[in-house]
């Protein structure tokens, strides 16, 4: 019973996010795991091995696409791929696997009432998946509620990882609820039941205010999305024709009074700089209508000393900002690239999926966190993946930034699940940091979020798309904006101190 109980905590964390969950899962989702390693003494051995087993099939439910992607685009065998996501999914697992047998010692040492700890050791849990080796935040639990606005709302606050807390509170709730015998559990759960109410309250109250919309200089932004398969994105033959595309789609945003235009990751069919021909049309574009330009394209530096006479070269996947006059008014390059998709980790272990690289380059990271400026104002912008990293975004904000922009290409995930989780986590950024954001992505999903998660246009996958929209350039501060994340940290320093408390007793 105890494995059936962490089975089900995999498949509710699984079915939290989209596209195919609810995010009702997500606030019962760590109840049967902490039942299972708290109704009576669990070994550590075992306690591990219930975290895990949850772990893998809730990570196996949120990345089923992974194998897909690295045998349709990566060149690898089924077989192969799915050995290699396999590793991936077994090396997450291990932050669940760690909740559980910490948890199961807390339990031990402190009895149930140490399952009110719960939600911190699972933030604390998260903060490692974040910042331990290279780091894969995705689907962190809170998540789940960037749809369910009144509750997103404490993202202002406490930033993802307090709203992952917020959401465990009422698993740890539950399940000591369903333990305890005492009076004292009825007492918790009137206590949790009027946090949770009290917060949708004031989230909801927050939305209706909505005082950040009013604020700010008004601008009219225009993300493209292209709709190029990927299998044809890279085809010399039809290098021409993407470019026409993108060229005659920026032309309909001019018609519709843009300002500021939006192409997707990795948008030009050659780099910007190594395509004068190309580049030539997109910067006429920008002088004769007078506009600002984010274009997504790779970038080639040519740098180091000589080797077999040629000069090394070193592959940026980046975004090229380029003002109404023409000129390119900054360069942001791609700071947290995509494990298997733009670098293989630990190359010399996993080096059966060379090929995933042979596919789409080596990619170099990039090490700043540059502003752009538009429109006598900052915008920011990150790079597919690099926007689930909150930290990374915070950072664009402490640095001026008045407006988030994210730029991808989602192309690889097909129609799986990929895609809307990763719209989900973009919108999410709004919400912590009191911003507009604009998204342009090549196959979808591309749109517009307000600084309360409010949707404002969302296209359709797979089609081409011109939207624009009147945003505005804030400047007023979230909470989260400015504190960052102290409830993450707050989260991993009252667990070492449960641990270190609690030591002498284990011994």
């Amino acid at each position: 019973m105890d494995f059936v109980l962490a089975l089900l905590s995999g498949a509710f964390l699984a079915l939290s996010f989209p596209k195919f969950g609810h995010p009702a899962f997500a606030w019962i989702a760590l109840a049967p795991v902490l039942v299972a390693v708290a109704h009576r003494p669990q070994p550590a051995r075992r306690a591990f091995t219930l975290g895990l087993v949850a772990g893998v099939v809730c990570f196996t439910g949120t990345l089923y696409w992974l194998v897909e992607t690295m045998t349709t685009f990566g060149g690898l065998s089924t077989p192969t791929a799915a050995f290699a996501a396999g590793v991936l999914i077994a090396y997450l697992s291990i932050f669940p696997a760690l909740f559980a047998l910490i948890q199961a010692r807390l339990v031990r040492t402190l009895g149930r009432r140490a399952l009110l700890i719960a939600p911190f050791v699972w933030v604390a849990s998260e903060m490692g998946r974040t910042y331990i080796l290279d780091g894969f935040p995705w689907e962190l639990l809170g998540y789940s509620q960037a749809g369910v606005l009144p509750v997103a709302q404490l993202a202002s606050v406490v930033g993802v990882y307090g709203l992952s807390g917020f959401v465990a509170l009422v698993s740890a709730a539950a399940a000591y609820v369903a333990l305890d015998r005492s009076a004292a559990r009825w007492r918790v759960a009137g206590v949790v039941a009027l946090i949770v109410l009290g917060a949708g309250l004031w989230g909801a109250l927050r939305l209706r205010e909505s005082a950040l919309t009013r604020e700010g200089t008004p601008v009219r932004v225009a993300v493209l999305q292209g709709n190029v398969l990927q299998d044809q994105k890279w085809d010399p033959a039809l290098r021409n024709a993407i470019m026409d595309r993108y060229v005659d789609m920026t032309r309909v945003a001019i018609g519709r009074n843009a300002q500021f235009v939006l192409w997707p990751e990795s948008a030009t069919p050659l780099p910007y700089e190594q395509d004068p021909a190309r580049g030539d049309a997109i910067r006429r574009l920008a002088r004769e209508a007078h506009i600002t330009l984010l274009i997504g394209s790779d970038q080639v530096e040519t740098a180091g000393p000589l080797d077999q006479g040629k000069r090394q070269e070193r592959y940026y996947n980046a975004a090229y900002l380029i003002r109404p006059d023409g000129s390119t008014g900054a360069i942001y390059r791609k700071i947290h690239l995509v494990p298997f998709g733009e670098y293989v980790p630990f190359q010399r272990v996993l080096f059966f999926v060379g090929p995933i690289v042979e596919a789409v380059s080596d990619f170099a990271p990039g090490t700043e966190t540059l502003v752009l400026p538009v429109a006598g104002h900052q915008a920011s912008t990150a790079i597919c993946y690099e926007v689930i990293y909150s930290s990374l975004i915070r950072a664009f904000v402490t640095r001026g930034s008045e407006l988030l922009t994210t730029i991808t290409n989602d192309a690889w995930y097909g129609w799986s699940s990929a895609a809307y989780q990763h719209w989900q986590q973009a919108s999410l950024r709004s919400v912590e940091e009191g911003r507009y954001l604009a998204r342009a992505a090549n196959t979808g999903i591309s749109g517009f979020v307000d600084p309360y998660g409010r949707v404002l246009q969302k296209s359709q996958m797979f089609q081409s798309a011109v939207m624009t929209e009147d945003v505005r350039f804030i400047t007023s501060r979230t909470i989260y904006s400015r504190i960052g994340d102290v409830a993450g940290w707050g989260s991993v320093a009252l667990t070492a101190a449960a641990l270190l408390a609690t030591r002498r007793k284990v011994r």
